[in-house]
Order: structure tokens, then C-alpha cells, then sequence
């Protein structure tokens, strides 16, 4: 196996998805098949990836908080427009734009974001410690105000999210928790922080079933960039904040995430991402679990030793 953009100890193949691509870019970590998309993506990263981020970023430095969430929803849909992007949204109905939410995706891969900015709300998104160190979006994500959280560090992060999400809430934003913490595939099993969080500050939960992302952008199983991807999300009827109050932490989690998997493997939406070891390696030294709604999968892992590692690596 080799090593696919992971740090020390964490293994996996490249995706089984073709040949290599062959022209690289962003330090090796974009690639396409050909030199026209090569161009591409030249010209549609210097306008969507060079040119407007700082104009972002300068609006959160000046805590232009409002202006700011309108600025990113127009920049998420001119970098859809840039890859050609087949969004398929249902269940907008169910937002209250008012409302400040828990917003709980499913989760695949970094364009998850793009898709997410099309919903009609204001969003701050929690990132890991590893996105923060990133030489161009690590200042974007700091100065427009994402959380950061050291997934590894359970306890710790909690504690920050408890410390930071008040204000953010009470600001009318809302604040997007990826529940499984990983973007292995559907059946990495949902962590409590985000239902634990919403219990204890009173606000509802907003679950969204998210599929198709991990196609569009492969990394880190591989660099290979892809135009034309059709995603899906699907919103479902938000949780309200009396009920997540009344209702144990855990007991949220299983029923939010039986329902979002369910509908992800529904066959009305784009396929989700599966974990496939044999294909993308077992992870080892990154700390997952395995939904033992798919006990096959969640027996083959612990066989291997992988599961619950809990020593840092990347997402």
C-alpha cells in the first residue's frame, strides 16, 4: 500500500476509479486527465481560489458578519458553476432562515462545503487542526471565523466548541458539525459531540443527508479532480430544541443517523461513498468506528487492529 496524502502511519491505495491523472497542481495535491483541464483549473482556481479569498477573509478580519455569509454563498456557487457541479437540492422547505441550527451532514469530502453554502443560512463550519495548517486555506479558514478542533483530543474539543459555539448561535448563525468526523465513507459511524452540544445549548439540530462530494475531488485517496459530478443533498426535518433537550445524547445520535443513511442509501440519491479497505487501505493510527450497522465491515476492522486508534493523523 502506499501512502495517500496521510501523515506518518496512515496507509491507504489510490482509488480504483482509472489511470493516474497526469498534470498536477496545488503542489501535487489537484490533478487532471488532460492539458485543457489543466488550463482550467489554472484559470478557475486563480479566480475562485486566488483572486476572491482575500476579499473574504478581509470581511471576517472586519467581523462583517453578515456581508461576509452572503459573499461565500456567491462564492460557493461560482466555484458549482466553475466544475460544472449537477447540485441536486430537496427539503430547502424545511429551513427556518431565522433559525440558528446544529447543522449535522453527512460527510465526504472537501466540496461538501460548496454544497453546504447553498443552503439559506448564515454557516460557521468546524474544521480539524490539520485544515488550519494548510498554507492557503489554514488564514482563510481563521480569519472568516471557523472553529477549529483536534478530533484526536475528544475531550478538548468539546470543551472549545462549548466555549465558542454560544455566541456564534446566539449571533444567528449556524454552526456545521460533520457528526462522522471522517470522510472514510457511509459507514463510519457518528461521534455524540455535535448531539451532546445541541442538548446542552437548546438548539435544533438541522440533519442533511449529503452524497456525491467524494467524487468530485479524491483527495487524499487520490489527487484527481473531477468536472461535471452531480451531488445530492437532502434536508430533513430539523430536531427542535425541546426535543433535543428531553432526549439523551445518544439517543439523537442513533436516530439522526439511521435516518440520514437510510436516505443516502435510499438509491434516489447519488451513490454514497463506501469504505473499502482493500481499496482504500485500513487507516491505520486514525481514530474511527465502524457503524455496526454494517457489521461485516465493522469485524473486518477490528480484526485488522485499525478501529479507535486514537494516535493523530489526518482527515
Amino acid at each position: 500500500m502506499t501512502t495517500t496524502g496521510g501523515a506518518a502511519g496512515v496507509t491507504g491505495p489510490r482509488s480504483a476509479t482509472g489511470p493516474p491523472p497526469r498534470y498536477h497542481l496545488v503542489g501535487g495535491r489537484v490533478a487532471v486527465s488532460s492539458l485543457s483541464l489543466w488550463a482550467r483549473t489554472v484559470v478557475g482556481g486563480a479566480v475562485w481560489f486566488e483572486a476572491v479569498p482575500p476579499f473574504l477573509r478581509l470581511l471576517g478580519r472586519l467581523e462583517m458578519r453578515r456581508t461576509l455569509g452572503t459573499a461565500q454563498r456567491h462564492w460557493a456557487r461560482g466555484v458549482a458553476r466553475a466544475l460544472d457541479l449537477r447540485l441536486d437540492l430537496a427539503g430547502l422547505d424545511q429551513i427556518d432562515p431565522g433559525e440558528a441550527y446544529i447543522v449535522a451532514p453527512l460527510h465526504e469530502g472537501f466540496v461538501d462545503a460548496i454544497a453546504l453554502l447553498h443552503l439559506p443560512l448564515p454557516l460557521r463550519f468546524v474544521a480539524r487542526d490539520e485544515l488550519f495548517g494548510w498554507r492557503r486555506l489554514g488564514p482563510a479558514l481563521r480569519d472568516t471565523g471557523q472553529i477549529l478542533i483536534w478530533p484526536e483530543e475528544g475531550a478538548r474539543s468539546y470543551r472549545a466548541l462549548l466555549r465558542l459555539a454560544p455566541p456564534i448561535l446566539a449571533g444567528g448563525e449556524s454552526l456545521v458539525l460533520f457528526p462522522q468526523g471522517s470522510i472514510l465513507g457511509i459507514e463510519i459511524d457518528f461521534l455524540r459531540g455535535p448531539f451532546a452540544l445541541a442538548r446542552t445549548l437548546g438548539h435544533p439540530i438541522l440533519p442533511i443527508a449529503l452524497t456525491g462530494g467524494g467524487r468530485v475531488w479524491e483527495y487524499p485517496y487520490t489527487t484527481r479532480l473531477r468536472y461535471g459530478q452531480r451531488m445530492s443533498l437532502r434536508v430533513l426535518p430539523p430536531i427542535s430544541a425541546a426535543a433535543c433537550r428531553a432526549t439523551p445524547s445518544g439517543e439523537l445520535r442513533a436516530t439522526v443517523q439511521r435516518q440520514l443513511k437510510a436516505v443516502a442509501l435510499s438509491g434516489d440519491l447519488t451513490p454514497p461513498r463506501r469504505f473499502i479497505p482493500a481499496r482504500d487501505g485500513y487507516w491505520d493510527g486514525y481514530a474511527y468506528r465502524i457503524d455496526p450497522a454494517f457489521p461485516d465491515l465493522a469485524a473486518e476492522i477490528a480484526s485488522h487492529g485499525g478501529e479507535l486508534s486514537t494516535s493523530k493523523s489526518r482527515k
